[in-house]
């Protein structure tokens, strides 16, 4: 599976730091897993900790980064470790939401090299995820204290504001906006992939900030509330998550024309209507596409295929295993069970075993 280079496997139990190679496709700037960092999984390991705090420059460095964004890595020490969680997060969150699907957001060596080199519905998907990840983290990251740069969201429009006091301490949304368009780059015209994969990028951004909410608590004898301490929050990376997957469900593919008032190159729908495709002009808060995405049925250069894959029965065996049909193996488990808290303090459980029916997609 592994194509030469440093790959990360997504599959095994460890926390294996590596480099990915294969150079993505045609826009300016990229991150995540669009991009050739090295791929890590949560939680971080404690020598990569260590070097983010001591050594982010190092850290920078293996990151692969362009020199612009390899210099915006090193003038803060708590970048560093951001641009890895950015990185870890995404790539959770993209294989949770793609766990049932064919695709299951496999990123391995070749099969993430030649998928960015196409504009599919889950390159779109990606980009998105990865913009959206780095968003998220540098936020969170502000309000942790973790960077020099920015701290707390210091809430300027907050309604009512006499009734209100400012507290806690909100995640730092616009510091972390602006932080994100500056690195990955400003918009491209130089030709419509490069238009497409800068718009997915945005709706990622987007949709971290429709989900920011604002919390209160409140202060007064009794739970009077006169006084509420309020902080602006985002909503959980798994949220986001789920909304990107929404949209990838609802991606438009698109064309290329001119604008005829300032001659540069717009996001449309394509020339030549496809059956079972909309001809819907796509809002900026839609994520388009430009090829129609492979089966992923049978190994190819994009994916492993699904043959072997564990399905559910009655859930997705039908889908993913393409009409191959699926095998049953039955085994016996054993699983704690009747857990009880005992004073104190520990949890005892008992050791159930039960037989269970595995399915897997027949070759």
């Amino acid at each position: 599976m592994l194509d030469g280079h440093l790959l990360l496997g997504w599959l095994s139990s460890c926390a294996l730091l590596v480099l990915l190679g294969g150079a993505p496709g045609p826009s300016a700037a990229y991150f995540g897993l669009t991009g050739n960092e090295p791929l890590t999984i949560l939680p971080l390991t404690s020598e990569m900790e260590e070097a983010a705090v001591k050594a982010h420059y190092k850290v920078c460095d293996r990151l692969k980064l362009e020199k612009k964004q390899r210099r915006m890595c090193r003038r803060d020490p708590g970048v560093a470790e951001t641009l890895v969680e950015a990185i870890s997060m995404s790539a959770l969150e993209c294989q949770y939401q793609f766990r049932f699907e064919r695709w299951n957001c496999t990123l391995e060596g070749r099969y993430r090299a030649s998928l960015l080199k196409r504009g599919f519905k889950e390159t779109a998907f990606l980009y998105a995820i990865s913009s959206a990840g780095l968003t998220h983290a540098m936020a969170k990251a502000c309000s942790a204290g973790r960077m020099e740069r920015c701290t707390c969201d210091e809430a300027p429009d907050l309604e009512n504001r006499e009734a209100w006091q400012w507290g806690g301490c909100g995640d730092n949304l616009k510091y972390s906006n602006k932080f994100v368009k500056e690195f990955l780059g400003k918009k491209s015209n130089k030709d419509l992939r490069a238009r497409v994969d800068f718009h997915n990028n945005l709706v990622g951004m987007k949709v971290i900030k429709a989900g920011v909410e604002t919390t209160c608590k409140c202060h007064g004898v009794s739970g009077s509330c006169t006084v509420r301490t309020c902080w602006r929050q985002l909503s959980p990376f798994h949220e986001i998550g789920k909304q990107l997957k929404q949209k990838y469900e609802t991606s438009l593919k698109v064309g290329s024309t001119t604008n005829e008032a300032t001659g540069e190159g717009d996001i449309s729908p394509p020339k030549k209507s496809t059956p079972g495709h909309s001809d819907q002009i796509p809002r900026t808060t839609d994520l388009v596409y430009i090829d129609d995405s492979p089966s992923f049925c049978l190994m190819s250069r994009y994916s492993p295929g699904t043959s072997g894959r564990k399905c559910y029965k009655d859930k997705n065996c039908e889908s993913i295993c393409c009409g191959r049909g699926h095998n049953t193996q039955s085994r016996v488990v054993t699983r704690p069970c009747q857990c009880q808290v005992r004073w104190c303090c520990y949890v005892e459980c008992k050791q159930c075993t039960q037989r269970e029916e595995v399915y897997t997609c027949k070759d």
